[in-house]
């Protein structure tokens, strides 16, 4: 299997990357993003680009993929609706479109958030542009696409996540996370477990297109 990865220097990205390269059906990971992440492995190719959405310079390094894992996502305080989809909706579709274009029997699987509204219409911003921007992934002609929304993730490894505010809360809720993870399975999961269902989820699809914490933590992995 050849892996598009978006995403890989982020909390979530690093963890699907580390799963990947432990994966013996993983051939290759290209990693896209506007900064390296310096990982050394000869499984790894990075294209660096200033403006990750435009892939139109290297469509051609971008053919015989069959999967991509988007993990990219920021958090909306202190963001306006139009800064949030930019960011949210406007590049995950600008990149999705242009893979199914090169891929058509590639599977597309986008780590979303707990709360997303599928409606679209509801009245929280980031949840309304996370259900949307699902909504139209789902309409492309890809072989597959499913959105993960996980709640709580518990980083494992050596994982951190780049925003300090992200670094903090998991520094002082570290003691806490196992229990959390044991009271309430539904609502947390580990960079490793979500890193394996996401590989899963390429290499045999699941019963449903948007799976929820529990649904992911259940996969046979």
């Amino acid at each position: 299997m050849r892996v598009v990865l978006y995403g890989a220097s982020g909390m979530v990205g690093q963890g699907v990357l580390r799963e990947c390269l432990l994966d013996a059906d993983v051939e290759s990971v290209v990693a896209i993003g506007r900064s390296a992440t310096g990982k050394q492995h000869p499984k790894v190719t990075e294209l660096v680009l200033p403006d990750p959405g435009n892939l139109a310079s290297v469509e051609d390094r971008l053919r015989g993929y069959d999967a991509c894992f988007f993990c990219v996502g920021v958090s909306s305080a202190g963001m306006s609706e139009a800064d949030y989809r930019r960011v949210t909706y406007d590049l995950t579709l600008a990149v999705a479109r242009t893979l199914a274009r090169l891929n058509p029997g590639m599977t597309f699987v986008y780590i979303s958030a707990m709360g997303a509204d599928s409606t679209a219409r509801g009245r929280v911003m980031w949840a309304r542009v996370r259900g949307e921007t699902e909504n139209a992934l789902f309409a492309l002609p890809f072989k597959g696409v499913y959105a993960l929304r996980p709640g709580l993730i518990q980083p494992l490894h050596g994982i951190t996540s780049r925003t300090p505010a992200y670094r903090f809360f998991y520094a002082a809720l570290a003691p806490l996370i196992p229990l959390v993870l044991r009271l309430f399975p539904n609502q947390a999961t580990t960079t490793e477990r979500l890193g394996r269902a996401m590989l899963q989820v390429a290499k045999s699809g699941a019963p449903k297109q948007v799976l929820e914490t529990r649904d992911f933590n259940a996969l046979r992995q």
